[in-house]
């Protein structure tokens, strides 16, 4: 990393939702490392301390703010919250969202209330960010809205119909939002995970499940965290200037786009 690059990451602040475990812990920790000053969000607040906590040891700007994205008003206190901390915004990770805690069954079986809830998180949510954090990347002509979807799209994967429905929405939110942001310097992109491993539980995948997956990949291994958060520090960098409303599938080439 250049000079230069250090002192742009130094002024910049990346916002992200689900912070506290998994992927999103994943981001905030490899964004601490580069310089950023990070403002994470989530509903756990003992989990997000401990994030915030790790965050911390890397000796970077770091503030936790516990928040319901699926919530107007929560969203709504959160951005003043940062405009009042930071005065700015320069990336949003769109990461929270319903998925590690749902049953795998067929759709006839899911409950009406549960999946109304996975698309207002998962769907309204990522709205409800995006619209409170634009003006705040509009200040500076410069922004990166980061909106993380799913490879269970590409799969058109079974047994998760409201979480796959969901993550389809986030693909066509990206490229409506990327036509109408551009012109204002703000950048939109998804990025389309496959199955990662975390420390996050996943009870309902068995062994062979796991297994399958792995072997449906182009590159057969395990995905870890580091192979999605290169791909989002390259989106969220100066580097990705002209790329706008695509989907990067980063699943070890189980799917193509």
């Amino acid at each position: 990393m250049t000079d230069s690059q250090k002192v742009a990451n130094s002024t910049r602040v990346v916002v992200i939702t689900g912070a506290a475990q998994g992927l999103g812990r994943a981001y905030a920790l490899r964004f601490a490392t580069l310089g950023y000053r990070l403002l994470l969000l989530d509903l756990n607040g003992d989990a997000l301390a401990k994030v915030a906590e790790e965050v911390g040891k890397a000796d970077r700007e770091c503030r936790a703010i516990v928040a319901d994205i699926s919530d107007v008003h929560s969203v709504q206190g959160a951005a003043q919250q940062i405009d009042a901390a930071f005065g700015r915004v320069d990336i949003l990770i769109n990461n929270a969202a319903i998925f590690s805690q749902l049953k795998m069954r067929p759709f006839e079986e899911i409950p009406l209330d549960e999946w109304t809830r996975v698309l207002h998180v998962n769907i309204t949510g990522t709205f409800l960010m995006a619209r409170a954090m634009v003006p705040l990347m509009r200040r500076n002509g410069w922004g990166r809205l980061i909106n993380v979807s799913s490879a269970a799209v590409l799969m058109g994967r079974p047994h998760y119909l409201h979480y796959t429905t969901s993550k389809a929405a986030v693909i066509g939110m990206t490229r409506s939002l990327a036509r109408e942001l551009g012109p204002a310097g703000i950048t939109v992109n998804a990025v389309l995970p496959g199955a990662t491993d975390t420390e996050v539980a996943r009870e309902t995948v068995t062994p062979a499940q796991k297994a399958a997956l792995i072997a449906m990949r182009s590159i057969p291994r395990e995905e870890n965290v580091d192979d999605v958060t290169g791909v989002v520090l390259f989106l969220a960098s100066e580097e990705s200037r002209f790329v706008t409303g695509q989907s990067l599938s980063v699943d070890g080439g189980t799917t193509f786009l």
